[in-house]
């Protein structure tokens, strides 16, 4: 059965699809959608959530084309490239740190400066990560497996 999160499946699709709603963005906390405490008729209440339901959908379809069309698709390698941009950024910074404090001192403006740019690095790269990993699990990016089914060591 295929998942649509928050999402309506697509007109004629029916029940293999599966509606769920999950929240979580990127510097986002918290639920930000308005929810009125009222309790209406029950003919009210669907009618609203099948509205939103189609709202959800149309958000869905805009992020897979835009998406897909603009990064193609995702594979082992494209993961790989930022698994080792990643984890090199990390070494960097970490490596950038250790050098610096080899002479217990207080660190100055210009070495506190260059740590902040090494760690912006590595958390940018891991939030990319992060992001695209989301794009494929919410169905906006297709995933191409390796020919092998393995990444490359």
């Amino acid at each position: 059965m295929r998942e649509f999160v928050g999402l309506m499946p697509p007109p004629g699709e029916g029940k293999k699809f599966m509606s769920t709603s999950r929240s979580s963005s990127y510097r986002r906390s918290g639920n930000d959608h308005f929810e009125p405490d009222i309790d209406s008729d029950p003919a009210a209440q669907r009618r609203l959530r099948g509205q939103l339901e189609q709202i959800d959908y149309t958000v869905f379809a805009a992020n897979r084309e835009v998406i897909s069309r603009t990064l193609g698709f995702a594979d082992a390698e494209k993961f790989q490239r930022l698994a080792a941009a990643t984890a090199l950024a990390r070494a960097a910074w970490v490596s950038e740190a250790l050098n610096q404090t080899q002479v217990p001192s207080s660190l100055n403006a210009e070495q506190v400066a260059k740590l902040k740019n090494l760690r912006s690095a590595y958390e940018e790269l891991s939030e990319s990560y992060e992001a695209m990993r989301r794009m494929v699990e919410r169905g906006y990016l297709p995933f191409k497996p390796a020919a092998n089914g393995f990444f490359k060591a």
